[in-house]
């Protein structure tokens, strides 16, 4: 997906633009970008690929190289950014969040009328940041390029904006899928993606943008460029896997959802007894950990850690383009404690199971080490569709689902016009799905988490949250 970090302060802010723009790490692993502005270095920008090495050990030179009072960064997981853009605009550097699904339509349309070019990538591809800049650049001001771009774009685009006066420009979506968020501390005022970020550098919280909302930042203060729209569909998956833990979106903390989320899944095991005789509740860490402590909390079966991840070497799974690779390292990440297994009748909360993969592994491994019964419970309902509006999971097809493969194999194609029954655990094609997949992956049992505990567990109105992942309303 992706994150941004910027800042607009009275003194240099290089130290806290890299520091907070390393804190949005987790969010991606292809690549990190810095810009930064100085009134006599002019804009200044630096992009590395940090899909085998962190953040901060491939900008750690940043400090004698770039210098300015603004500053912006981004970690992507798409194109290579910030650009810096020369336009009727004037100069600037950009970058953004989100998706642009109809990047070919839109490149065609500009060409067709501009007479312009676009740099073109390896095999052609254009960078959806320019393309971003592109549109924004078919205004007269930056909000209504903005503006003009957001309604142009099929998906979802957040973005960052650094101007040649030092000034910032921060818009979230138009539907607020994404969060995008205001510091301030007496040097100035940062806006980030995670609010922790700048809170470790001692900015308070000063306000989180609306849908739509657009503002300009400087060190002295926000001003409002164009007001929230009233409409907002905000990621569901981020408080279930996403963000990390002390992120907060629309004032409902990570850490604590996940909580609430296990204690709503552990009340329905126990009117249905599904979790009788279980030793031990675990969670497939790390994301999935938060979910089983509620869980545990809740039914009071002790919580413990079957499993430990060795994250000192494999910090990260999904670094590798490979999925074979991917698979190996999760491998590698694992190492028991045997005491935990051996002859336990074990229950583990997964954040959610998107292909299945790398929970065969982790199945197979516990029952290597002794596991007698490995249940498993995902913190997220089913998965039906692969997301169009932000970039997770956008290179799955939907029949890389388990979810529809297994569908695929019990019923063929009439069983894709009843997703929303395979969905639901109470219907008899719900139960079908989930003894197919036990049976596929060996577990005792399997439950999803439902719409409404999901919904319940972060606690906004269903009508302000996307689920198109799980249900197609986005």
């Amino acid at each position: 997906m992706g994150g941004f970090f910027g800042a607009a302060l009275k003194r240099d802010a290089i130290s806290d633009v890299f520091f907070g723009t390393d804190y949005h790490s987790h969010l991606a692993p292809r690549r990190g970008g810095m810009a930064a502005y100085d009134e006599k270095m002019g804009l200044q920008r630096e992009i590395h690929n940090i899909g085998n090495s962190p953040f901060r050990t491939k900008f750690e030179h940043i400090f004698d190289e770039m210098k300015g009072m603004s500053a912006i960064g981004c970690i992507s997981d798409s194109d290579p950014q910030p650009l810096l853009i020369r336009s009727n605009l004037g100069t600037y550097a950009l970058c953004f969040i989100g998706a642009i699904n109809n990047a070919e339509q839109l490149i065609n349309q500009y060409l067709s009328f501009s007479g312009g070019h676009f740099d073109a990538m390896q095999g052609g591809k254009v960078n959806t940041t320019e393309l971003l800049a592109a549109m924004i650049n078919q205004k007269s001001t930056f909000t209504y390029g903005i503006r003009f771009a957001q309604q142009m774009i099929n998906g979802t685009a957040s973005i960052l904006i650094l101007k040649e006066d030092g000034h910032l420009i921060a818009a979230r979506d138009r539907l607020g899928r994404l969060p995008v968020l205001l510091g301030k501390s007496e040097d100035g005022y940062c806006v980030s993606f995670e609010s922790h970020a700048y809170q470790k550098l001692d900015f308070m919280d000063e306000k989180e943008l609306g849908p739509g909302e657009i503002v300009e930042i400087s060190a002295e203060e926000v001003v409002q460029l164009s007001p929230p729209g009233e409409e907002m569909h905000i990621c569901s998956f981020l408080w279930t896997y996403y963000g990390y833990s002390t992120a907060s979106y629309e004032g409902v903390n990570v850490e604590t959802m996940r909580y609430r989320n296990g204690e709503i899944m552990a009340a329905q095991d126990e009117k249905t007894g599904a979790n009788k005789g279980v030793d031990y509740v675990g969670g497939v860490p790390d994301s999935g950990t938060p979910h089983a402590i509620g869980y545990a909390n809740k039914s009071h079966i002790p919580f413990a850690r079957p499993f430990i991840k060795y994250t000192p070497t494999w910090p990260r799974s999904f670094t590798s383009t490979r999925q074979s690779q991917r698979n190996q390292i999760a491998k590698m990440k694992q190492i028991a404690v045997p005491d935990l297994i051996k002859d336990k009748n074990l229950l583990f909360v997964d954040d959610s199971i998107v292909r299945g993969t790398q929970l065969q592994e982790t199945v197979d491994f516990l029952y290597e080490n002794g596991a007698k019964a490995v249940h498993m419970r995902s913190a997220c309902p089913p998965i039906m569709y692969g997301c169009k509006y932000l970039n997770f999971a956008r290179s799955t097809s939907d029949m890389e689902l388990i979810t529809r493969r297994t569908i695929l194999e019990l019923e063929g194609e009439e069983g894709l016009k009843h997703l929303d029954e395979y969905s639901d655990s109470r219907t008899e094609r719900g139960k079908a799905m989930r003894k197919a997949i036990c049976d596929k992956f060996h577990f005792d049992s399997l439950e999803f988490q439902s719409i409404e505990g999901l919904v319940e567990a972060i606690g906004l109105k269903q009508c302000e949250l996307c689920t198109y992942c799980l249900n197609g309303k986005g």
